[in-house]
C-alpha cells in the first residue's frame, strides 16, 4: 500500500462518517431518500478520490470540458435550488414527517425556476457532479461508480416523490405529470 493509498483511504473513511453522522436519522429509515443519497454522496466521494489526481491534467482535452460542463451545470443547479427553496419554500423546522435537512422542511410546493421544468434540481446536481467526476478520467471503475451512483440517486428522488406525495397531495401528483425528474423535456 502507498502513502497515497493510505491517505486516500482515510479522508474516505473519515468523510463517509461524517456524512452518516448528518445522514443518522435516514439511515434508520431505509426507505426514505436520505438513506438512498448517503450512498450517492458516498460513491461521489469515491469517484472524487479515485480522480483527484486528475482535475487539471490535460484542461483542455474533450474529456476535460465535458466534465467542466457538467460540473459548471451541477454547480448552478444546486445554488439556484437551494435559492428557491429558502425563497418560495416556507420551511418550518416543525415539519416531521421524515428525517430532512432543514433546506428540506418545506411546507410549499416550490415550482418556478429550475423547479418549473424539473422536481429535483439537487438530485440533478449531484447526477451531473458524478458524471463531471468521472469525466475527470474515465475509466472502468469510474464508470461502474458512476452508474451506481445515478442508480443511488434515482433511487433518492423516487424515495423524495413518496415523501412529497404523502406530504402536498395530489398537487405533487399532478406536478409530476408536468416535470420531468433530471433533465428538462428529456428525464
Amino acid at each position: 500500500m502507498t502513502l497515497e493509498f493510505i491517505m486516500k483511504l482515510t479522508l474516505f473513511l473519515a468523510v463517509s462518517a461524517w456524512l452518516a453522522y448528518i445522514s443518522r436519522g435516514s439511515l434508520r429509515i431505509p426507505r426514505s431518500h436520505g438513506f438512498y443519497r448517503y450512498f450517492a454522496w458516498v460513491c461521489i466521494l469515491a469517484l472524487f478520490l479515485l480522480n483527484v489526481g486528475e482535475w487539471l491534467r490535460n484542461p483542455f482535452s474533450p474529456s476535460q470540458l465535458i466534465s467542466w460542463i457538467l460540473l459548471i451545470i451541477s454547480g448552478f443547479l444546486i445554488l439556484h435550488a437551494v435559492y428557491l427553496l429558502r425563497r418560495y419554500g416556507r420551511q418550518d423546522k416543525k415539519r416531521e414527517n421524515v428525517p430532512l435537512i432543514s433546506i428540506e422542511k418545506t411546507t410549499k410546493l416550490v415550482t418556478t425556476g429550475a423547479y418549473r421544468y424539473i422536481r429535483h434540481p439537487m438530485y440533478s446536481s449531484l447526477l451531473f457532479l458524478g458524471w463531471g467526476i468521472f469525466f475527470k478520467r474515465p475509466s472502468w471503475a469510474a464508470g461502474i461508480i458512476a452508474i451506481v451512483t445515478t442508480c443511488f440517486i434515482v433511487g433518492t428522488a423516487k424515495a423524495d416523490e413518496a415523501e412529497s406525495l404523502r406530504f402536498f397531495g395530489a398537487p405533487y401528483g399532478e406536478y409530476m405529470k408536468r416535470t420531468k425528474m433530471f433533465i428538462p423535456f428529456l428525464f
